[in-house]
């Protein structure tokens, strides 16, 4: 299939299927499941289309690494429960005599500080946070949304971060964009202009305080944790597994907070800052296996023998295997939405609206539309940036202006919002595994949220359009 081909409105009917039917059976491994094969038949693979996808798509570097990076968090997590490390920290953070609103603050706090990795922010945030949410009644839907929505949007925030690189890597060549410094240069100050991702941070500090009230799934799910003391919903299925949940801390063997929590975290942090100071790139995988390894060595030098280490490590691993059978079948849809023009088709659909006045904003709706079509964020940003960029230029007479720091924000922001709220997305699934949540119900209290931001994020986009 040429890269501009599409099989029409059939191309969106896979992840049509995926999205639906995860919100009418609350399973997202069967919805997934399902939608891939009905793509590889509408695509005339066959009945073997589907073994066949699934082995072009899982057998590549790029899943390769996030398998790895899943299996060395999960290890990481399961460390910390068996040496008792996030209890610790819940103690350390209970003599502080928090209330339930400044509980919550620390995991929106701890979500921006966390801001070089998408993929462990929510992670990190859920775990070390959710013993504490669980004593002060929050509803595991109310702390999913607060991991998920510091994850990805702070992310996209920061010029340090590899969503940067990637996002500035992408505009080199475009327009009088010559080099990586004068990419950089661009996506910087664009970085203003990037109201979801702003927005999406700030309300959930203004939702925790009350300034903003709950509305919608998000109210019933607290009023559910407060009045009757669930934080999870009769018949939830908690996307973490027992393996990892369940562990307890080795009896007998004292442990510390400086070495069994803050050394890891601290390990983790500057391999992946310093990588990218460094090499240009955080190797955030790296970081987890190197921490991973210096807990281990630490725990049996504590006195916790060998064999209850490689266990416990071991169950760990076990316990995010529902989040990794997610991801590998949203890899799947998503490398089926590319083979079937997906994003080529609502694009063009969409291109005989454009006008200067309407680019941010149609830019934004297109990139929002993608990105909670496929889950993916990234693969929206390689979609867009070549395609809506060029068409930003030339409405400025090829140089760098307002127009170009908008569209490329309105680019970030888009498909931070479909990541953000698509079922189908990895950050959505990393919080809801950190959070120990549903993941369908995570989805269904976060979308009205996400919206709420997004129709604010459109009409201001609307609005900048017609004054530049």
């Amino acid at each position: 299939m040429e890269p501009q081909d599409h099989l029409g409105l059939l191309s969106v009917m896979p992840a049509a299927i995926a999205i639906i039917l995860a919100f009418v059976t609350r399973n997202t491994v069967f919805s997934l499941a399902v939608a891939c094969f009905a793509g590889v038949l509408a695509m005339g693979s066959g009945l073997m289309g589907f073994p066949t996808l699934l082995k072009e798509t899982l057998g590549t570097t790029s899943f390769s690494w996030i398998l790895l990076l899943e299996l060395f968090i999960g290890t990481v997590i399961a460390f910390f429960q068996r040496t008792g490390a996030i209890q610790n920290f819940s103690a350390w953070v209970e003599r502080r005599k928090l209330s339930r609103v400044r509980v919550q603050l620390v995991g929106w706090f701890m979500g921006m500080f966390v801001f070089f990795s998408d993929y462990f922010s929510p992670l990190f945030v859920g775990t070390t946070t959710r013993g504490l949410t669980d004593r002060y009644h929050v509803s595991r839907e109310k702390l999913a949304y607060i991991a998920d929505s510091t994850s990805a949007p702070v992310s996209v925030l920061v010029p340090i971060t590899g969503w940067a690189v990637f996002i500035a890597g992408l505009l080199i060549g475009i327009g009088p964009i010559e080099n990586a410094d004068q990419a950089m240069s661009v996506f910087v100050h664009a970085i203003p202009f990037n109201i979801y991702a702003w927005l999406s941070v700030a309300l959930v500090g203004l939702v925790i305080v009350g300034i903003v009230p709950l509305f919608g799934p998000m109210k019933k799910a607290e009023r559910r944790a407060i009045e009757e003391g669930k934080v999870l919903r009769d018949g939830a299925d908690p996307l973490m597994g027992e393996e990892l949940t369940d562990i307890t801390p080795y009896p007998g063997v004292k442990t510390s907070l400086l070495v069994n929590f803050i050394l890891p975290v601290l390990v983790v942090i500057s391999i992946a800052v310093g990588t990218f100071i460094v090499m240009g790139s955080a190797k955030t995988m790296e970081a987890f296996l190197a921490a991973a390894v210096v807990l281990g060595v630490c725990m049996r030098l504590q006195g916790i023998p060998f064999n209850d280490i490689m266990k416990t490590a071991t169950a760990g691993m076990k316990g995010v295997m529902p989040a990794i059978i997610i991801l590998a079948l949203a890899y799947s849809l998503n490398q089926l939405s590319k083979d079937m023009g997906t994003a080529d088709y609502i694009v063009q659909a969409t291109e005989a609206w454009l006008t200067p006045a309407l680019l941010p904003a149609l830019t934004f709706l297109i990139a929002a539309i993608i990105a909670f079509s496929t889950g993916t964020s990234w693969g929206t940003f390689a979609i867009m940036v070549p395609l809506s960029m060029p068409v930003a230029f030339t409405f400025s007479a090829d140089e760098v202006s307002l127009l170009v720091y908008a569209t490329l924000a309105a680019v970030a922001g888009g498909g931070v919002f479909g990541d953000h709220c698509s079922p189908l997305s990895d950050t959505s699934v990393l919080a809801s595994t950190g959070a120990a949540s549903d993941h369908i119900d995570h989805i269904k209290t976060q979308i009205p949220f996400a919206l709420l931001t997004a129709v604010i994020a459109l009409i201001s986009y609307i609005i900048i359009g017609t004054m530049l």
